[in-house]
Formats: structure tokens, C-alpha cells, sequence
């Protein structure tokens, strides 16, 4: 489930980096769905704001990876 924009804003970086590399790709949750836009393009500025906050954070360190894992 993706996160609210105010839930970004609040969130640490390791928060951050989790949802970026855990997170599906914008819409694919409704790939097949009638409602693939809507989805889309509620999800779509949810992820761009979550790269900006982690590139504005310094990005992935290795600590961060290593702690987030895959």
C-alpha cells in the first residue's frame, strides 16, 4: 500500500529507502484494472516525491541498503 504524502514528508530516510526500493512500480497494481489510470496517476507523484526526499537525504548509503536488505 502506498504511503500519503504526509506520511512521506514525516518519514526518516531509512523509511524512505524502504518504500523506494519495496514499493511496486506506480500502477501495477491495476495493470489489467479498468481504473489502471486513476491508480496511475494517484501513485505516480506519491513515488516521484519519495525519490526526491531520498535523493535530498544523501540517497542509499550502504548502512541503509545492508539495514533495509532485499
Amino acid at each position: 500500500m502506498y504511503p500519503t504524502m504526509q506520511q512521506i514528508e514525516e518519514a526518516s530516510q531509512l523509511e524512505l529507502c524502504k518504500w523506494y526500493r519495496f514499493l511496486p512500480s506506480p500502477g501495477s497494481s491495476a495493470t489489467a484494472s479498468p481504473n489502471f489510470r486513476e491508480v496511475m496517476d494517484s501513485q505516480k507523484p506519491i513515488m516521484d516525491r519519495i525519490v526526491e526526499r531520498v535523493k535530498e537525504g544523501g540517497g542509499f548509503t550502504p548502512e541503509i541498503s545492508k539495514e533495509i536488505g532485499w
